[in-house]
């Protein structure tokens, strides 16, 4: 049997926050449908803001030596992505935030040092985007999935499902909502299942 491979990323500045509490429930769906989940903490990681030097120009590596180089490994090998992710002035935390804009170093590689030499991939990874704002704003979540969205492109993912929570501010509160506990932890199901479903189909020539 299939075991796909999921990297979880937790951006919450706390460690218990509701969006942490969220993603865990689907990371234990995602584990219990036999997926190999590996969680990441970024609030842990030594992550420097990018510095727009341009050095990744040269080969596309960021020349910025810390803890994104192993944070994208992981993810490039993974088959599945999570990231949960607080809402602050509507957009991602800025753990979030740091991670996406070092992974400019990846567009560039693909879109300028390789100058679209390599095909897109036949099959895009599937991502699962779990967030929550204390307001109930119509507009809440506009820019920041516009922003995940992109970001997930330049890693080759597909945003496959969005959970998005209003109301929830105080650490706790997500964990008073058993709807929204079963709903993160099916999600996790769902996508390893799917991911099961795609590398089988991959397997079996059934993608070009």
């Amino acid at each position: 049997m299939e075991h796909p491979r999921i990297v979880a990323l937790y951006g919450s500045p706390r460690r218990r926050g509701n969006t942490a509490t969220l993603l865990k429930q689907a990371v234990a769906g995602a584990r219990d449908a036999g997926a190999q989940v590996e969680e990441i903490v970024l609030r842990d990681l030594k992550l420097s803001a990018c510095l727009e030097i341009y050095s990744c120009k040269q080969d596309g590596e960021c020349r910025i030596r810390d803890d994104f180089q192993g944070v994208r490994d992981q993810v490039l090998a993974c088959d599945g992505l999570m990231l949960a992710s607080p809402i602050f002035y509507y957009a991602v935390s800025a753990h979030t935030k740091i991670l996406m804009d070092r992974f400019h170093s990846l567009w560039v590689k693909k879109r300028w040092v390789d100058r679209g030499q390599h095909p897109a991939p036949a099959v895009r990874r599937k991502g699962l985007f779990i967030s929550a704002g204390a307001t109930r704003g119509k507009r809440l979540f506009d820019g920041t999935l516009l922003s995940v969205r992109y970001f997930f492109d330049t890693l080759d993912t597909d945003l496959w499902q969005a959970l998005l929570y209003r109301g929830l501010e105080h650490q706790g509160e997500a964990q008073a909502q058993p709807d929204y506990l079963n709903e993160t932890y099916q999600a996790g199901r769902n996508l390893a299942e799917a991911l099961r479903a795609m590398m089988r189909a991959s397997a079996a020539g059934q993608y070009p």
